[in-house]
């Protein structure tokens, strides 16, 4: 591949053109020339840490050895940004509207089981699920040990996943909490780990971390009170993003919620769903049948 060097490392088209599509093709999304920048940070990163000479040349490994190098390179290249309580007002939405409203039809409810279940679908480095763990308790932890709560957490990066799984922050993370938040449902680290907080075993009881890419099959097998997919779909391209709004609906119990990020719509697929608040749509009680993608 082309040099185009000016620099001691500098990314051809021909090699950023290579990366668009070779990420396109493994996961969906969808890289543009307004992410040439970030790619060039990651990309020098992992030529870095493989101690290669050049962007051709990794573009090379990955044509030779794709099975030794896809996980890693995906692990690097995707973004992972994020917050505890992001977007705050849809988690005030659910303490405030939507649990409320679970509990009470379920209480309604014959069935003997009653049941939660809330999908973080690109749950990065583990502060989205978290954060809808800790609204749960908020909510209805005195009525807890009479439900089944589950909360699953999945997402393409293996290494984030390790991190939110292992539920360790750096204190800077929660500053912003309320102060009984944080006394809550975070233990503050001692002696050489003094900076961290790690989050309390209440919470990492209510979740499940699996590594998914969305674009391949969903093992899952009931259906979700809530889905969050939050800041991931603006990386698909338009007939993927409704393919995905096809498959979530089709995992939203009737009447139940998808969650977007704020600069997210579902276009086409909006006529399927209402609208309940700044990005977010409810899925009617009583469903017509809706044609995939």
């Amino acid at each position: 591949m082309a040099d185009e060097r000016h620099e001691d490392h500098s990314l051809s088209s021909k090699e950023f053109k290579f990366v668009c599509e070779y990420v396109h093709t493994k996961t969906g999304i969808l890289l543009n020339e307004s992410k040439r920048e970030m790619v060039y940070r990651r990309f020098s990163r992992i030529i870095r840490e493989r101690k290669l000479n050049s962007f051709s040349d990794y573009c090379h490994l990955l044509q030779t050895k794709p099975d030794e190098e896809e996980n890693y390179f995906i692990n690097a290249i995707t973004t992972n940004l994020t917050s505890f309580f992001r977007e705050k007002h849809h988690f005030d939405y659910l303490q405030a509207h939507e649990i409320p409203k679970i509990l009470s039809q379920q209480k309604k409810s014959r069935e003997q089981k009653k049941s939660i279940r809330i999908w973080s679908s690109a749950c990065s480095t583990g502060e989205e699920p978290y954060s809808i763990a800790v609204t749960l308790l908020e909510s209805m932890e005195a009525q807890l040990q009479e439900w089944d709560v589950k909360i699953l957490a999945t997402d393409i990066d293996s290494n984030v996943l390790a991190k939110a799984a292992e539920g360790i922050y750096d204190q800077s993370r929660i500053d912003d909490l309320p102060k009984e938040i944080q006394q809550r449902y975070f233990i503050k680290g001692t002696g050489s780990n003094s900076k961290n907080i790690k989050v309390s075993k209440k919470l990492r009881d209510l979740i499940t971390f699996k590594q998914l890419n969305l674009l391949h099959d969903w093992p899952m097998t009931g259906l979700f009170d809530v889905i969050f997919c939050r800041n991931v779909i603006i990386y698909f391209d338009k007939p993927t993003q409704q393919e995905l709004f096809a498959r979530y609906y089709e995992y939203i119990k009737p009447g139940g919620l998808l969650i977007l990020g704020h600069s997210e719509n579902l276009g086409a697929y909006q006529k399927y769903f209402s609208n309940g608040g700044r990005t977010i749509f409810r899925k009617p009680e009583v469903c017509d049948q809706v044609a995939a993608g």
